[in-house]
């Protein structure tokens, strides 16, 4: 084989790796905020049918790969005061730690553990990580419409300083706003988890699905979230998201 030759073909299996990487980039610029704050509306739908709602407000300060956040369940009352610490770092995973009320005690949550479901929703605790650019090998599959809107289809994987349930990822990203329009998750081949997205809205300059979707193909059983009350870039207190805070309120 000729260089020539060998050039050619080495540029085209790059050419669609550096363009999905590319969409990806873009994603999180046009989502970038300094903060965020939502109140979240939760139903859970069992294999059954069965609905139970939760709440729970959630903040975040910092930029992706570099941010932290808060969630803390506020409904029903057998969870309320229930929260999540979350650390996320570029190019790892992130650092999470537990506060469960009735134990007055926080717990690190183990890397082994983060494939586990939070609290009875279909989140699991990695699912509550940022994704972050540098986490993942990207590769343009195709351009493919989903629910009438044109996308771009994408495989992400993880690095290997990314651990993850996941072995490989779909993302489905809208062509207009940049946004992601779906995400599946799939483990050894199988479909574990997929995301959906609906209701955008440009909020604050940033375009934002209102409701998502978290459905668990194993479990049969799907979580709706609906953000209410949502704002960007508030002033919020780098000293709200610590352990400390945690045990506070």
């Amino acid at each position: 084989m000729s260089r020539l030759l060998a050039a050619i073909l080495l540029f085209e299996l790059a050419a669609p790796a550096q363009e999905a990487r590319a969409i990806i980039e873009e994603v999180q610029k046009r989502s970038r905020a300094s903060s965020e704050r939502y109140e979240g509306t939760l139903k859970v739908i069992n294999a059954r049918g069965k609905v139970t709602e939760k709440r729970w407000r959630y903040d975040r300060l910092g930029s992706h790969g570099n941010s932290k956040a808060v969630l803390r369940f506020t409904a029903p009352a057998e969870v309320n005061g229930v929260a999540l610490l979350i650390v996320n770092h570029p190019r790892r995973s992130s650092d999470q730690w537990m506060w469960t009320p009735a134990l007055q005690r926080e717990r690190r949550i183990a890397l082994q553990d983060r494939r586990t479901r939070f609290f009875g929703t279909d989140f699991s605790f990695e699912d509550l990580e940022e994704r972050d650019v540098d986490q993942y090998d990207y590769r343009l599959q195709a351009e493919e419409p989903l629910a009438g809107v044109a996308c771009w289809r994408i495989e992400a994987r993880p690095k290997e300083t990314k651990i993850s349930q996941y072995d490989r990822s779909l993302l489905w990203v809208r062509k207009d706003h940049y946004v992601y329009w779906r995400i599946e998750n799939y483990s050894r081949g199988s479909l574990l988890r997929r995301v959906t997205y609906s209701d955008l809205e440009n909020v604050q300059g940033i375009w934002t699905a209102r409701t998502i979707e978290m459905a668990d193909l194993r479990q049969g059983s799907r979580t709706l979230l609906r953000l209410e009350k949502l704002e960007y870039n508030l002033p919020l207190k780098d000293d709200a998201f610590t352990l400390q805070a945690l045990r506070v309120e």
